[in-house]
């Protein structure tokens, strides 16, 4: 697999980031870090601090490339009646150990959890609908099984759109539904909690979160996704690979017949999270709308999941992919060499999972025990170790962490705080406009 990191331009090298680019905070120079052999390795050398952060990148994106090639598959759920049995007796007997004679009360946590367990007990069940793959979150379910056996995990995987319209028919009908909601269309979700359809809840495990990964005790961010670019390595010479948003640009706009149609991202109009990243990277840049005009002049390849831009990508259909969610795109260039990955240098937006309790939960104290074991170390660490899925916690250990991509790739990490910012396009008239601006953009090719 490979992980390419952006550098910032030389001096007259080539074009820079506008200075116009945003509102977010500063960023620190960024560095090009290629494997070997694969071109110039180049530093754009300042200073002795300069040296330190390009040895730091290096270093990460080697451990983060071993660490995915060490990363298993994630377990099916047809896996062997003993394999699974033997997996979850392992587990819970791991948990309890550790937790001492009382496994009902983490450790740190207040005594009155032992009613909020007593309590799920009786419930049975929890209900979750979650945009995560089933396969991706079958490790956590399968510790969490293993950890509370008498509470079972309903995991239903929804797409985005459908998950939220699902809920507010379900919710408005008062038939049953969700008790969590856990999804990457983070501004749905915040909708949801704004519209009143989440209950408060001071999870134990909060503290051990960033601050903008929580929203007054109903939102949760849990976990931490760079949105990257990929490319297809076997058709893409290291000259045209391109490190920033304005490389990225400069490529469509200077060689338009060598990418024509082979260009892939989300159709905004039709997936959430294409849409979020969208308005998030207008929000990043002035130069996204020219960015956006310049994909419909090469006739971008519009889809409606990471895995079909993948799957075009890989096989060579399409050159280059913009806005996957970098989580899926590792976890596929682990498996298929033809896919290389890029974190952008100029900025990289980081995406969070956000997931809340229904106020109308069914099984209220049984969604407590879910979250917070989804928000956990332990829960952390089975979504980094096992899926791949970056844990947004400070004191979780690993290559595939938002401690270590932070330490590595600096201030260019820009994390989509969980937070009525997320509302912005939401709004009526602004997602309107905003729909309108890039049919326009999109025509322009057609």
């Amino acid at each position: 697999m490979a992980v390419v990191a952006g550098r910032r331009a030389n001096a007259g090298s080539g074009p820079r980031r506008s200075g116009s680019e945003t509102a977010l905070p500063p960023m620190v120079p960024r560095f090009n870090v290629r494997e070997p052999g694969r071109g110039d390795e180049t530093d754009d050398v300042q200073n002795v601090m300069v040296n330190e952060v390009d040895r730091n990148r290096r270093t990460f994106i080697a451990s983060m490339a071993r660490n995915l090639l060490a990363v298993p598959p994630a377990v099916s759920l047809v896996s062997s009646p003993a394999r699974t049995l033997q997996t979850a007796a392992v587990t819970a007997q791991a948990l309890m150990a550790s937790r001492g004679a009382d496994a009902q009360v983490p450790s740190g946590y207040p005594a009155s959890y032992a009613d909020t367990f007593a309590a799920a007990r009786k419930e049975g069940k929890v209900v979750v609908y979650a945009t995560t793959d089933v396969s991706s979150a079958t490790p956590l379910n399968r510790a969490f099984d293993a950890l509370y056996p008498d509470v079972k995990v309903d995991y239903r995987e929804i797409d985005s759109p459908d998950l939220y319209r699902r809920f507010l028919e379900e919710t408005s009908a008062h038939r049953p539904s969700a008790d969590v909601l856990w999804s990457s269309a983070m501004d749905l979700q915040l909708k949801l909690v704004n519209d009143g359809y989440a209950q408060a809840y001071a999870s134990p495990e909060a503290a051990s979160l960033p601050e903008w990964a929580v929203w007054k005790n109903e939102a949760f961010g849990s976990t931490f996704e760079p949105v990257v670019f990929i490319y297809n390595e076997r058709q893409l010479r290291p000259g045209e690979v391109p490190q920033t948003h304005t490389d990225f640009a400069r490529l469509l706009r200077e060689r338009p017949e060598r990418f024509k149609g082979r260009v892939t991202t989300y159709d905004i109009e039709k997936t959430a999270v294409g849409f979020l990243l969208a308005t998030q990277d207008s929000r990043a840049t002035a130069s996204f709308w020219p960015l956006a005009k310049l994909l419909g002049e090469s006739n971008v390849r519009l889809e409606t999941s990471t895995a079909a831009m993948m799957e075009a990508v890989g096989s060579g259909t399409a050159l280059l992919g913009y806005n996957v969610i970098g989580s899926y795109a590792m976890a596929r260039a682990r498996m298929d060499p033809s896919i290389a990955v890029v974190l952008p240098s100029d900025y990289t937006l980081v995406l969070s999972r956000v997931a809340c309790i229904a106020k109308a939960a069914a099984n209220p104290n049984a969604a407590r025990l879910w979250l917070d074991f989804l928000l956990s170390n332990h829960g952390q660490t089975l979504l980094a170790a096992k899926s791949g899925l970056p844990s947004v916690r400070r004191d979780v250990a690993g290559a595939v962490t938002a401690t270590a991509l932070a330490k590595s790739l600096g201030a260019s990490l820009r994390p989509i705080a969980v937070g009525p910012g997320l509302l912005v396009y939401l709004d009526r008239a602004k997602r309107q406009d905003f729909l309108r601006q890039w049919r326009d953009a999109m025509a322009t090719g057609r």
